[in-house]
């Protein structure tokens, strides 16, 4: 399995196609995906491209990085494991939705 690559400063007009056929001159492409926000579906600027051999990811990587596309200067890098999200309850910043302030759920006599 090759290395995966975060590539960063992305022209919201480009497509996976279009970063297949740019880092396809570095080596073969295994996997194209550009990050997408969730609720609007609209890209966030960023991808992970996955290229078939750790020696065809470092070429692209020192290729590409620094170098302009769709009149954007794309940062290009080794990606870097994903971390575990915090999963935030009801109410966000993960409290749970009430506080608990005054006198919420005791007995007031």
């Amino acid at each position: 399995m090759g290395k995966k690559i975060y590539v960063g400063n992305i022209s919201f007009k480009a497509s996976e196609e279009d970063l297949r056929e740019l880092f396809s001159q570095s080596g073969e492409v295994e996997s194209v995906k550009i990050i997408t926000d969730r609720h609007t579906g609209n890209p966030k600027g960023f991808a992970f491209i996955e290229m078939t051999t750790d020696e065809d990811a470092s070429k692209a990587i020192e290729a590409l990085n620094g170098t302009t596309f769709m009149d954007r200067t794309l940062s290009v890098a080794e990606a870097r494991p994903q971390q575990p999200r915090e999963h935030q309850g009801f109410g966000g910043r993960g409290k749970g939705g009430f506080s608990g302030g005054r006198g919420f759920g005791r007995d007031r006599r």
